[in-house]
Formats: structure tokens, C-alpha cells, sequence
């Protein structure tokens, strides 16, 4: 049994890798793709909308089917799905084709993102410990050799449709071969199934689940507002060069993967709850300090040290959405992971309008806000834990902070 978790974990593993690989080398083809096509950046920008609809859907959509067909057979297709659909942007003629192809290629990666963190969920209940954050972590590395390999397709003159053509084909060889190592539904005790829905009405897991949700939402904001927003920091508050100001989404970004790297070991120690109280805790602090930073070097240090504190909390709040009732991980997931990428997104939408009432630095005390909210409701975490599976992995991890 110990065999067939390892080889599920690093399943696992390569499909969170692939997800963050399929989903860099469009963005690293967005130049090209809109040029094609001919669009203009405002056009992109209502285009990419659909994008975000259709992992929304997608999302919605796979968490019930993983419930009901079991994540083994939901993951391979959806991985399938999304890799075929990474072609459709790269053959896009103009804005009335890109529109239906962007709509797919986010369909298809909503169905995986929430599908392998179903079965993320899974497999670390038969660790009986925390083990979520290093699987979004090689989400992370993905779309860093997504960089590195666009990079080099670009430099060699190749168009989008050939290069994310051939990407398509490998990401179909690597969700072929992975699925071999997922866990069938049934690794999961129908006996601890039950209890834990007998105990849901009981626990009001519902309404838990949606706080989790909300939760998400607020803490993907203020992840986004890294994306979006740091580098304009630094190079409109903070006067930076551009190449400077570059290193402000590089710290946050790198700060991010190290930290859910180690987040799992300190999860292990501390616990769940303690990891979202104290993570968003410094998450509020760094946040802070780049706000009020006078120069480059502290607003750095500021970026970084956001990045390290949100690093692991999300990935806590899927965890304890899938651990809630195992018969309806897939659906508690893809409630939490629905809500929280529709706050990645609205990120920019926030706030660039209160950019119009007060500077840029100062419309960042929104997040710092909602860090502030996910540090005081961490308690929520601290049912729906991973269990032990009899006969597998360690005891489970501390719950308490």
C-alpha cells in the first residue's frame, strides 16, 4: 500500500507540474497570439474574461463527476482536455475564434486544477498528514519551465500554433503515463466515508465549507494582487526602472514556491490551523511594509515576506475542504477553489477603481484587511483534518495551533 501512495503522490505531482506548464505557455504566447489575431489589449482583456468563465464552469462542473467516478478516471481526461485545448488559441485567426478557444482552454483547466486537488486530497488522507502545499508548489514549477521553454521556442522563430501543438502532444504522453498511479475511489473506508457525513448536518459542514470559500476568495485576492500589482508598485509609487521593478513580482513569486515547499514539514509540527493563523498574520506584515516602504530595497522585503506568508494557506483551505466529507470531496473543493479563483480574478477589478480615490500603495490595505480576516477565522481549519488511513503513512499531523 505505501508503494502504490508513493507512486500516487508523484502522479500527483506531475499533474499539478502539467497544469502550471499548460497554463504558462499560453500566457508566455499571449503577445503572439494577440498580435495573430490581430486584437488590442482591451479586447484581450474582455476575452481573457471568458477564460475565467470557463474555469469556473469547469470547476463546478468535475467536482461532482470526480465524487461520482472517482478522481482516477476524472484527472487523466481532464488533463487530456486541457492539453488538446492548449492548440485552439494558437490557431485562432481572430477575436470571434479566440473567444470560443480561450473559453475551452479554460474549461479544460478548471476540470483539472479541481479534479487533481481532489485527488491531492485523497492521497493525503492515506498519508494521514500534511502534504497538500508541496503538490501547488510543483504548480509553481511547472509554470516556471513553461517560462524557460516558451522562452526558447520564441527565441528559435517557432509560431504558437507549432509550439503549443507540440506541448499539447506532450502534455497528453505525460497524462497517459501518470494515470497508471492514481488511487481508486475505493482506497477511501466506506465506514469513514459515512461517519463523516452523518456528522456533517451536525457540524453545519455547509455553511464551514463556505467560509472555507470565502476564505479563498479573499486570500487568491490578495495572491493576485501580487500578480497584477507589484511591479507597478515598485515602478509608478517607488519610481523604480522597469528591470527593477521586475524583481518585485520575482521575489513574491519565488518567495511563494519555497514557501509551500516547506509548508507541508511546519504543518507537520505546528499544524493546519497555526500555518493560515500565522501565515496571513505575516502575509499582513509584509504587505504592509512594501505599502509603506520609502525605497526599492524595503518594498522588496515587503513583497517577499507576503509571499512567504501566504504561501501555504491555501492550499490548507483545500485540504480541509476535501478532508470535510470524503464522499463529496470533489464538490466541496470545487466550491472553495470556484470562489477563490473568481478572486484571483477579481483582483485587478478591485483595485483599479480605488486607485482612482486614493494611490495605488494605499488601495493594498484591502488585502492586508482580508489577511487580517483569514488570520482571526484560521479556527475553521481545525475539523475536517487529514485522517489516517488504517495501515498507512505516519499519524496524522497536529490540528491545533
Amino acid at each position: 500500500m505505501e508503494k502504490s501512495l508513493r507512486a500516487a503522490r508523484l502522479a500527483t505531482f506531475a499533474y499539478f507540474a502539467l497544469n502550471g506548464f499548460l497554463l504558462g505557455m499560453w500566457i508566455v504566447h499571449i503577445p503572439t497570439v494577440e498580435e495573430h489575431t490581430g486584437i488590442s489589449h482591451a479586447v484581450l482583456g474582455w476575452l481573457l474574461l471568458l477564460l475565467g468563465g470557463g474555469a469556473f464552469a469547469g470547476m463546478q462542473l468535475v467536482g461532482r463527476l470526480a465524487d461520482r467516478f472517482g478522481a482516477r478516471k476524472v484527472v487523466p481526461l481532464s488533463a487530456a482536455l486541457c492539453s488538446l485545448a492548449l492548440v485552439l488559441p494558437g490557431v485562432a485567426g481572430n477575436a470571434w475564434t479566440l473567444g470560443p478557444a480561450l473559453l475551452v482552454f479554460g474549461f479544460g483547466n478548471g476540470c483539472l486544477d479541481v479534479s487533481m486537488n481532489t485527488h491531492a486530497v485523497q492521497v493525503e488522507r492515506g498519508y494521514g498528514r500534511p502534504i497538500m502545499s508541496a503538490f501547488h508548489a510543483l504548480f509553481s514549477i511547472g509554470g516556471v519551465i513553461a517560462a524557460l521553454v516558451g522562452a526558447l521556442t520564441l527565441s528559435l522563430g517557432l509560431g504558437a500554433a507549432a509550439t503549443l501543438g507540440g506541448m499539447a502532444l506532450l502534455g497528453l504522453a505525460a497524462a497517459a503515463l501518470a494515470s497508471r498511479a492514481l488511487l481508486p475511489p475505493e482506497s477511501v473506508p466506506a465506514e469513514d466515508a459515512a461517519a463523516t457525513k452523518s456528522g456533517a448536518g451536525e457540524r453545519g459542514t455547509p455553511s464551514r465549507i463556505w467560509i472555507l470559500a470565502a476564505l479563498a476568495f479573499m486570500l487568491m485576492l490578495s495572491e493576485g494582487v501580487a500578480n497584477d500589482w507589484s511591479v507597478l508598485h515598485l515602478k509608478d509609487v517607488l519610481d523604480a526602472p522597469e528591470a527593477t521593478a521586475a524583481f518585485a513580482y520575482g521575489a513574491f513569486a519565488t518567495a511563494m514556491t519555497v514557501g509551500r515547499l516547506l509548508t507541508d514539514r511546519v504543518a507537520a509540527r505546528i499544524g493546519t490551523v497555526a500555518v493560515v493563523r500565522y501565515g496571513s498574520a505575516v502575509a499582513a506584515i509584509g504587505l504592509t511594509v512594501a505599502t509603506l516602504a520609502p525605497g526599492v530595497p524595503l518594498a522588496l522585503v515587503g513583497w517577499t515576506v507576503f509571499g512567504i506568508g501566504l504561501s501555504g494557506c491555501v492550499p490548507q483551505l483545500f485540504s480541509a475542504a476535501g478532508h470535510a466529507d470524503p464522499g463529496a470531496a470533489g464538490a466541496n473543493v470545487s466550491r472553495v477553489a470556484g470562489l477563490g479563483y473568481l478572486g484571483m480574478l477579481a483582483g485587478p477589478a478591485v483595485i483599479g477603481p480605488m486607485t482612482h480615490l486614493m494611490p495605488l500603495n494605499l488601495a493594498f490595505f484591502l488585502p492586508v484587511a482580508f489577511c487580517a480576516v483569514a488570520c482571526f477565522t484560521a479556527p475553521i481549519l481545525r475539523t475536517g483534518q487529514p485522517a489516517k488511513t488504517p495501515g498507512t503513512g505516519p499519524e496524522p499531523a497536529r490540528q491545533e495551533a
